[in-house]
């Protein structure tokens, strides 16, 4: 699954699953635009790619982060939309959740990754060719309490890469999600209600009894980013060890 000459941006890339997923495309070859809100001077130079300071949310961030992997390789084959707001999160009931928190979490996970996917576009139209991997969750599939602003939030980034897939197929611009079960990421370390909580109840569902950590999410990004995945599209693969079936 060689990426070599590739040039892949990774949202939310300082950290967690998608500093993981950064050092699997450039294990494979590819340029990386390392993109976050967060100082990514560092994940970037390790990999011998860019860092970009970018909120997702942000319709000019989003266009600098595209006119900047431009300005540095000339060409942007793959946009993984990672950047989301998750680990921060506290289960809450639904009448509970501020409408600022509601907000802020469909900016980032929906408004953002149609910012993020709008500012490459023009690129891979006029390339005649590119790969959109969005990063969703398997918690729609499943209706899990508690989170109802996230669960909404993602099973919305599923629908908008099925509306992608049709609109950008023409351009030969392949657009796949990929929705991962509870990973114990580093954001999510830090949250230890979420640890307490969803930790046990997550292992206990799956069919491959362990913890699930970002490391599991990268080949699958690796098949959608490569010759591998050439005539797939529209399509949302969970990557949760079995917990569900779809």
């Amino acid at each position: 699954m060689s990426l070599e000459h590739q040039v892949a941006i990774v949202t939310g890339a300082a950290q967690g699953i998608g500093r993981k997923i950064a050092e699997g495309l450039a294990g494979e070859g590819a340029r990386v635009v390392v993109a976050d809100v967060q100082a990514a001077e560092a994940v970037a130079g390790s990999l011998g790619g860019i860092a970009i300071a970018a909120d997702v949310s942000d319709p000019q961030a989003c266009e600098r982060m595209a006119e900047a992997a431009i300005d540095a390789y000339g060409r942007i084959d793959i946009l993984v939309n990672n950047a989301g707001i998750w680990s921060s999160l506290v289960p809450t009931p639904f009448e509970e959740i501020s409408v600022e928190e509601w907000r802020r979490v469909f900016d980032v996970n929906v408004l953002g990754m149609w910012l993020a996917t709008r500012a490459v576009a023009p690129f891979m139209r006029e390339a005649g060719r590119g790969r959109i991997i969005n990063l969703a969750s398997g918690t729609p599939y499943k209706g899990v309490p508690w989170f109802l602003h996230y669960v909404a939030s993602k099973g919305a980034v599923i629908a908008m890469t099925r509306v992608l897939a049709k609109e950008l197929g023409s351009a030969n611009v392949l657009v796949n999600t990929i929705a991962p079960g509870f990973t114990l990421s580093d954001g999510v370390l830090a949250n230890r209600t979420q640890v307490e909580q969803l930790q046990e109840i997550s292992a206990k569902a799956r069919v491959l009894v362990r913890d699930q950590y970002p490391e599991d999410i990268v080949g699958a990004v690796l098949f959608f980013a490569s010759e591998q995945s050439s005539f797939i599209t529209g399509q949302s693969l969970v990557v949760d060890g079995g917990a569900y079936f779809n």
